[in-house]
């Protein structure tokens, strides 16, 4: 039997924008943006839905007197990716 892929980590720009901060301490809004080519809104209310769950911590201060928005990875959201992908393998290695 199959296990259950995470819902949250299902959709195509979660997935990207975890799969980013993998590989990064942290990244921008604007970065994120840019990588997934998601809109302004789009990517907003995704990165609102990864820090509900507690998978991302998203930092707002000013850089001059521009916004800017950092987001980092969390353990618990390093974790979810972790399982994540080892059910994906197991999806695969049972063909």
């Amino acid at each position: 039997m199959f296990k259950d892929l995470d819902p949250l980590l299902h959709s195509q720009l979660r997935l990207a924008i975890m799969s980013l901060l993998i590989s990064v301490e942290s990244a921008e809004f604007t970065y994120l943006k840019e990588k997934t080519n998601a809109t302004a809104g789009n990517l907003s209310v995704q990165l609102d839905k990864l820090a509900q769950a507690e998978y991302l911590t998203i930092e707002k201060s000013f850089k001059g007197k521009k916004p800017l928005t950092t987001c980092r990875i969390t353990s618990k959201g390093l974790q979810a990716f972790d399982d994540y992908i080892q059910v994906l393998k197991e999806y695969i290695e049972k063909r």
